[in-house]
């Protein structure tokens, strides 16, 4: 065989291994992506926002709703996974007492199991523990700032949904078993009639009542941050779908998430309401 022969034929070789690289990246650039939710509808919620954020960006990707998301998303079987930073970190490191965003994103980030990765989390968008009080205890307490109520823990009377986890101690006060109640409605109705002093919900709950009080967390913040965040698998999504994911965490805020929150629970689409909030915060122009 001449030279030239040989490295003509060399070069062909390479030309067909690199067409084939190309090819393969080319199907999994297409391939649609799995971002799995736990069945209640406002995890399935936050599952549709990061699907229409990857189809923003031009990659297929569809909810699938299961029991164990996470194990789904270890096993292979989803590609992405959205939660909330505080309750990840105790999934993987029950007992970490760090309160702030930072320190709680931080510290999920050094427990994910090996081959997950975390996304960029949402500052503005967070759904963490918050007591409600009556409009006549806060004046008593003399404003809604939550560092108000160890001053007033002798004999507080706390209320909380039946199964629903909530923190056992605010600062140095540790708070009693609470009382727990069927659903909302009752709750805040023992909170209006004094049956209760304060009542748990959460900061991105839909349905506080304009006429109670949440208590603000601040800084330092008393309650362990929960963030909205999406965990991947890590070396399977390309750079430009873990852009689209983080682009979430730049325009999703909690008053969005309450506003959606609401309408899901009047019966609204799931799917509908993220693909109106992504039409009104467009995405994928970068």
């Amino acid at each position: 065989m001449t030279a030239a022969r040989f490295f003509a034929g060399a070069l062909v070789a390479t030309l067909a291994l690199v067409g084939c690289g190309h090819d393969s990246h080319a199907r999994d650039s297409v391939r649609e992506l799995v971002v799995a939710s736990t069945p209640d509808s406002e995890s399935v919620l936050l599952a549709d926002i990061y699907a229409g954020a990857l189809r923003s960006y031009g990659f297929p990707a569809r909810v699938e709703s299961s029991a164990d998301p996470l194990s789904k998303l270890d096993s292979g079987a989803a590609d992405v996974v959205p939660g909330f930073t505080g309750r990840l970190l105790q999934r993987f490191q029950p007992g970490a007492t760090v309160r702030s965003d930072a320190q709680v994103y931080r510290a999920m980030l050094g427990a994910l199991p090996e081959g997950i990765a975390a996304g960029d989390y949402a500052t503005a968008a967070e759904d963490k523990p918050a007591l409600v009080v009556s409009q006549s205890t806060a004046k008593a307490w003399g404003g809604n700032d939550l560092s108000e109520l160890p001053r007033h823990c002798g004999g507080l009377v706390v209320g909380a949904l039946a199964g629903v986890a909530t923190p056992a101690a605010i600062s140095r006060c540790r708070l009693p078993a609470p009382r727990e109640f069927r659903d909302n409605t009752s709750m805040f109705a023992a909170l209006r009639s004094g049956q209760v002093t304060v009542a748990w919900s959460s900061t991105a709950a839909p349905d506080v009542p304009a006429d109670l009080v949440m208590l603000a967390d601040g800084k330092p913040p008393l309650v362990q941050a929960e963030n909205v965040v999406p965990l991947y698998r890590r070396n399977e999504l390309t750079a430009r779908q873990v852009l689209a994911i983080n682009e979430v965490a730049g325009v999703l805020d909690t008053a969005a998430l309450v506003d959606m929150r609401r309408q899901v629970a009047k019966d609204a689409n799931p799917q509908t309401l993220a693909d109106a909030w992504l039409a009104d915060h467009p995405l994928g122009r970068s």
